[in-house]
């Protein structure tokens, strides 16, 4: 099976993607495409099912003459409608009638509340700068990810954490991959309107000491971002989730301003130029500078 967190993919055996045991977690978890599929496909099989019953006994509606009708006094019995062409005519067809009618009512509620709980499941609108960048701060390199609220209310009590997928081998020679903590310099933010620069100073505790672009590429380093905050407006917590590959973090560069003052010197943000980027004017001489990635500001690539 496989899954998606962001660009990066998951793959494992034994297990499935979808359980026929949990026909909830199907229904929220499925592509609308895939749900409003399946609700065809439900309502059409329960439909051809009632059909056959009617059928079964000859004489049970009338003017029932071939699978067609039966089909279509079927949608209009589940849907409790009657039109007085086609009537139950005995027990049978009263008690099949009677049946689907219940169905038709369970179906019509299931279907409404899952259609509910799709639509009102909070989602976050956090914008995310296409690629991280390693900057000078305060004399150390630091690792930075520009992070916006898309939403026109305001996000409260925001937390942010950063971890990196490292490579790691034990003294027994057993290579494997695990994620280590980036300690953030501010995780929590009260009030989120415009953006947020998360940074983590690449020092001697930093899980990144000692590495660069190139040692980042080889070792495919992989940074995970996982935001969580109170949207005002919905009055519900909403969460996301980021990665960079190690081809999106850019060496030696910063983030060009996003934020700047109106005539009346109130403060806005441009969320157009969360991704800009360009070279770090304090870098250490002679330091390399990574490709940007599709899309970024030219200058980044400037040696």
């Amino acid at each position: 099976m496989r899954m998606r967190i962001g660009a990066f993919e998951l793959r494992k055996a034994g297990a499935s993607r979808y359980d026929l045991r949990d026909p909830y977690h199907i229904a929220v978890t499925v592509s609308w495409t895939g749900f409003f599929i399946g609700l065809v496909v439900a309502f059409v099989l329960i439909n051809l099912i009632f059909a056959l019953l009617y059928l079964a006994v000859p004489g049970a509606v009338t003017n029932l003459d071939s699978i067609v009708d039966a089909f279509f006094f079927s949608i209009e019995t589940l849907a409790t409608v009657g039109y007085g062409a086609m009537a139950p005519e005995t027990v049978y067809g009263h008690v099949i009638s009677g049946a689907e009618i219940i169905t038709g009512m369970a179906f019509t509620a299931i279907t409404t509340g899952l259609i509910f709980v799709r639509f009102s499941r909070p989602r976050a609108l956090i914008l995310y700068a296409d690629t991280a960048v390693v900057a000078v701060r305060n004399g150390k390199p630091t690792l930075m990810l520009r992070i916006g609220n898309g939403r026109a209310s305001v996000l409260t009590n925001a937390d942010a954490r950063l971890s990196a997928l490292m490579r790691e081998e034990t003294q027994e020679g057993q290579v494997y991959r695990r994620p280590r903590d980036l300690k953030l310099e501010r995780a929590h933010l009260p009030i989120f309107g415009l953006t947020w620069t998360l940074m983590h100073e690449i020092d001697d505790d930093s899980p990144l000491r000692g590495y660069d672009a190139e040692a980042m590429m080889q070792e495919q380093v992989r940074l995970f971002l996982a935001t969580k905050a109170h949207d005002t407006a919905l009055n519900a917590d909403v969460q996301d989730m980021k990665d960079y590959g190690p081809e999106a973090v850019l060496w030696n560069t910063r983030y060009q301003d996003a934020i700047a003052f109106d005539d009346k010197g109130q403060t806005y943000a441009d969320l157009n130029r969360i991704s800009l980027v360009e070279p770090d004017p304090f870098a250490p001489a002679g330091a390399k500078r990574a490709a940007p990635a599709a899309g970024q500001d030219g200058e980044a690539s400037a040696a």
